[in-house]
């Protein structure tokens, strides 16, 4: 290993994966070819996005920048943003910590729950230009777009939603009759999505829980997606499928959106895990752990 090495944490919320990089003190620079190759689960770390955590121009407690697995930059990660939130806390002996992003400022919080944090996404975006489509739609609670034959699409009409990226969620009864590997990536790059799109498929349980699959932009299927729970809980409260809090089920466990009446912001609470801590060599892009195990998140502060 290099003497240059760079410290990392390996975290995750709810199985969706992070590689986090301390960057305030001192700058972290990887180009599109090396994080694709750093994210590659059979020869890198492996991870859905890498997460750099710099100085906030704006003066929030930090600034977090989010790149795919794909090597692309996004604006928004909702359970990146429970991790940051939670080591941000830790490290201030706070109970509220605000992180700025390229899609705005959003506040995390401890829930006095371990590992457990909630974080404010802000407002929801319905217009069709704010999502973006590629045309004009009045009502984007049911869109028109289907993959499949005419008289019989494999899937039809989704809500669509930016909640600091694109979002298209499908409304289906049986989870499991949906090959997601195979539609995911059609949906993604679809026409109707300029920036390409995160694809749901949703299935109401009751009015206060739903369950979801999710092929995510930039990285494939994914055990959790903290914005397309978000899209999804706010998506089914303005339907009329759920009331405004619900339980998402995703495959690496639950999150818990409550789309707010008072001021319209969307509140996402969830567990954070620390996988492990480890270092990198920038010139090899080899790896080593050098301490596992996970770290208890911040006590509420009385």
């Amino acid at each position: 290993m290099s003497e240059r090495n760079i410290p990392f944490l390996k975290m995750n919320g709810l199985g969706n994966d992070f590689v986090v990089w301390d960057a305030r003190e001192a700058p972290v620079r990887l180009d599109a070819e090396a994080i694709r190759r750093i994210g590659d689960r059979e020869t890198g770390i492996g991870f859905d996005q890498m997460i750099t955590v710099e100085k906030s121009p704006a003066g929030a407690d930090a600034f977090m920048r989010i790149h795919n697995r794909d090597g692309s930059e996004v604006d928004a990660c909702g359970n990146a943003t429970r991790c940051i939130g939670r080591l941000l806390m830790e490290e201030s002996g706070l109970a509220a910590a605000t992180i700025e992003t390229n899609a705005g400022l959003l506040k995390a919080a401890a829930t006095g729950m371990a590992r457990r944090v909630t974080v404010d996404m802000g407002e929801p975006r319905f217009a069709w230009h704010e999502i973006p489509l590629a045309e004009e739609f009045h009502d984007t609670r049911a869109i028109e777009l289907q993959i499949g034959p005419i008289d019989a699409p494999i899937l039809h009409t989704p809500s669509v939603v930016n909640v600091g990226n694109p979002h298209a969620v499908f409304w289906v009864r049986d989870l499991d009759a949906y090959d997601m590997s195979r539609i995911g990536p059609m949906l993604e790059n679809h026409p109707m999505f300029p920036e390409r799109a995160n694809i749901s498929i949703a299935h109401v349980i009751s009015d206060e829980e739903i369950e979801v699959r999710v092929w995510e932009r930039g990285v494939g299927l994914t055990q959790a997606c903290g914005t397309a729970a978000c899209a999804v809980g706010v998506a089914a409260a303005r339907d009329r499928r759920t009331g405004r809090k619900v339980t998402v089920r995703l495959p690496g466990g639950p999150l818990l959106i409550e789309w707010r009446e008072s001021d319209n912001h969307i509140l996402m609470t969830g567990d954070t895990e620390v996988e492990y801590e480890g270092v990198l060599d920038p010139d090899t892009l080899a790896f080593e752990k050098t301490a596992p195990g996970d770290r208890p998140i911040l006590e509420v502060v009385k």
